[in-house]
């Protein structure tokens, strides 16, 4: 199936309004990776998350503060998905029995008749944290390395270059907007292990579509050996974007759905799904593409232009 046949858009002349958006999203994404920066959850820095449900509703900054007041450890409490229903988190150690009990114990006390019950505990210690966090930034940073070796193979180094810039200009947009609104969502956005697995799958899904382009890229090169090379480049998208659309329409539905009626736990890593596949799919038509055409160009033999005689 073919939505788009034989379209001629110039996707590469508006490529300085495609770097200004970048460059503005990326500012926004580091300045906010600096402050407030990224909120780590349980699996990178350590601690116990109880889910606590209730008869009647507890507002959740009165229940942090009445934790806070009884134990004097600091308390995160928010809702998960109905009022009758908190996620507390606390990063104090000891046993997760007893921390329990006093969880339950406090909550009785200072809000009569909300009978609350731990329906779910999560612990882990901070050795755990530590050697989790270790591992999952060897397996970024892996996953990228692999990955740039496999586009220098393929192709050569300037595909390889664009590649890797493109896939970290995806995930540094992901992880800003998890630091821009960590703090301001109903539901969490703290970077876990689930979150890591849904970077992954990012980048997986961005190379796959740039690597869709850039073979077309290729192929049309050795074909029309003496367009420029940007005029090749933007025939290739062209091609290809029917393709890019549908899969990637489809896959943004079916992310939507989960986001929607996948419950509390889902909420982050399907956000981030939504955000990095759509910003990929960007970023492989206005981003990769124009920085092969500037390191083909640059780095490359002048392509023999040929004009129609009079």
């Amino acid at each position: 199936m073919r939505i788009f046949e034989n379209t001629h858009f110039d996707f590469l002349s508006s490529f300085r309004s495609s770097y200004i958006i970048s460059g503005i999203l990326l500012l926004v994404a580091v300045v906010s990776l600096i402050y407030p920066g990224l909120e780590a959850g349980i699996d990178f820095k350590g601690g116990t998350e109880f889910i606590v449900g209730t008869d009647t509703a507890i507002p959740s900054t009165q229940a942090a503060s009445a934790l806070g007041d009884a134990t004097g450890e600091i308390y995160e409490v928010k809702e998960f998905g109905n009022p009758e229903t908190l996620i507390v988190r606390t990063a104090a150690g000891g046993d997760a029995d007893a921390l329990r009990t006093s969880v339950v114990n406090t909550l009785s006390s200072a809000f009569a008749g909300s009978n609350p019950e731990i329906e779910g505990t999560y612990s882990v210690g901070p050795r755990i944290a530590s050697d989790l966090k270790e591992k999952a930034i060897v397996l970024v940073l892996g996953a990228l390395f692999v990955i740039l070796l496999y586009i220098f193979v393929r192709f050569d180094w300037r595909y390889a270059v664009a590649a890797v810039l493109t896939l970290a200009h995806d995930v540094i947009i992901v992880l800003g907007l998890f630091a821009l609104f960590h703090n301001l969502t109903p539901f969490s956005l703290q970077i876990d292990q689930v979150i890591i697995a849904a970077l992954l799958t990012i980048v997986g899904y961005s190379i796959n579509d740039t690597v869709v382009v850039f073979d077309r890229i290729r192929e049309y090169a050795l074909l029309f050996k003496t367009e420029p090379y940007a005029e090749t480049a933007n025939r290739a998208i062209n091609t290809t974007l029917s393709r890019t659309v549908l899969t990637s329409g489809t896959t943004l539905l079916a992310v939507l759905i989960l986001f929607l009626i996948g419950g509390e736990v889902l909420k982050g890593f399907s956000l981030a799904l939504l955000v990095g596949i759509g910003v990929g799919t960007y970023s492989s038509i206005f981003v990769a593409s124009p920085i092969v055409v500037a390191l083909r160009e640059k780095y490359a033999p002048a392509r023999r232009v040929v004009t129609a005689s009079a």
